[in-house]
């Protein structure tokens, strides 16, 4: 019965590819829909699955990392005294513009940090060293951001800010960190993402109240001005400045639970988060919330719903094509399931066929991408394996309605003109 399968598979080499072609762009169409929802998922969070971070403290209005209410500093000293932190640390999250040494403005997220830790940077620095962000106005930049802000050689330098800028030297590379869905990132210390954040707002209005109770301001430029390029050092933190979260290194053999809970008591308007929880709402809220995972899951099911149609439609025409030889096996006395089991043949044949070529583009694809735009398609093996057994219940599901047609086929049809 295979060799039956095969021959009416391989009979019109033309229609076959036709029909291998529609295979190919359905599975590949789903492939890469589900890639690009995967790798997008995954870079929303990546900069938090890298972190060595056993709980992240945010304020009791975080929506997701980049959207939460700012807390102070002082809450990095208050989380430090309580039972079972071993250390803890801040971190920075604020918005600005670069402008790079041409004067084009590319809208950044800046990320402070303590660079002599790697609680939260538990990223690869391919060039430079994270411990060149002590000094004063360096930043350190994913390479899939590098385009986008003008930069090439380590060294050069930027500016930050919408009014007053203030200069930005590039000191060091690493890859793999950035989020699809935010704007470029940019990583330094807590002292210079601190002095960036309130450069980058100042509009140079001053105001003040006048003896007769009024309030007068006047602006001393509304426009934007270059660096200066030997402007004063970042001071310190302190206490009142605005922080994002407070990442926490547990004690060892504390339950973390339990930790989050005397976290949240210490920490007025706090919640503390898990670092897989902190990832899971993160992801969720840009693949449910954003409406990215419902676009990307109806381009998957087109593609699914394309693909079976295709199939059904080739499967359908070639058991037409073959009535009279069902019809003689019929007669022979072959059972309906050694009929069903060509037809069947054949759909796994072009499941096969198909997912070979479609798993391959996709894949190439995927590293051009990459490479190119450092838009990620990530297919796993998990993928993959899911993947070929869609494109198995695809081609066996439209099998089905070919099926429907040997069932009803009268073995006298042999005997008709």
């Amino acid at each position: 019965m295979a060799s039956i399968a095969r021959k009416n598979l391989f009979e019109d080499i033309p229609r076959f590819l036709v029909a291998q072609a529609g295979i190919i762009f359905a599975v590949s169409l789903v492939t890469i829909q589900i890639g690009i929802l995967r790798g997008f998922s995954r870079s929303t969070a990546r900069i938090i699955d890298q972190s060595s971070a056993d709980l992240w403290v945010a304020s009791k209005d975080i929506v997701h990392l980049e959207l939460s209410s700012p807390m102070p500093a002082q809450r990095v000293e208050e989380a430090q005294k309580v039972s079972g932190v071993e250390r803890a640390e801040a971190l920075m999250i604020r918005s600005s513009i670069w402008r790079d040494s041409q004067g084009r403005i590319t809208p950044i997220r800046i990320y402070g940090f303590d660079p002599n830790s790697r609680l939260f940077a538990g990223w690869q620095v391919t060039q430079g060293k994270l411990e060149a962000l002590n000094q004063p106005y360096t930043v350190i930049v994913d390479y899939n951001s590098l385009k986008n802000l003008g930069l090439q050689e380590l060294n050069e330098r930027g500016a930050i800010g919408a009014f007053r800028a203030l200069p930005a030297q590039y000191v060091g590379l690493t890859q793999d960190t950035q989020s699809i869905a935010s704007s470029a990132f940019i990583y330094t210390s807590l002292e210079n993402a601190n002095a960036y954040g309130l450069g980058g707002t100042d509009t140079g209005v001053t105001c003040t109240r006048q003896s007769n109770g009024e309030i007068a301001c006047t602006s001393q430029n509304s426009s934007f001005t270059s660096p200066d390029p030997n402007p004063a050092a970042p001071r310190r933190v302190n206490v009142q400045d605005p922080i994002s979260f407070v990442l926490i290194r547990a004690q060892p053999g504390q339950d973390l639970q339990q930790l989050k809970q005397r976290l949240e008591s210490a920490l007025p308007d706090t919640r503390a988060y898990t670092q897989s929880e902190i990832a899971e709402l993160t992801r969720s809220y840009w693949t449910n919330r954003t409406g990215v995972g419902f676009v990307l899951g109806l381009g998957a099911t087109v593609g699914f719903i394309v693909g079976m149609v295709i199939v059904g439609q080739i499967l359908y025409s070639s058991v037409s094509d073959h009535i009279r030889e069902f019809g003689t096996l019929k007669a022979m006395g072959a059972s309906n399931w050694i009929i069903y089991s060509v037809i069947l043949e054949q759909a796994l044949w072009m499941a096969v066929l198909g997912y070979i070529p479609s798993i391959a583009f996709c894949l190439g694809l995927g590293m051009w991408t990459q490479a190119a735009q450092g838009i990620m398609i990530l297919i796993t093996p998990a993928t993959g394996v899911g993947i070929f057994v869609l494109t198995v219940v695809m081609c066996v599901g439209s099998a089905m309605f070919a099926v429907q047609k040997v069932t009803r086929v009268d073995p006298a049809i042999v005997f008709k003109a």
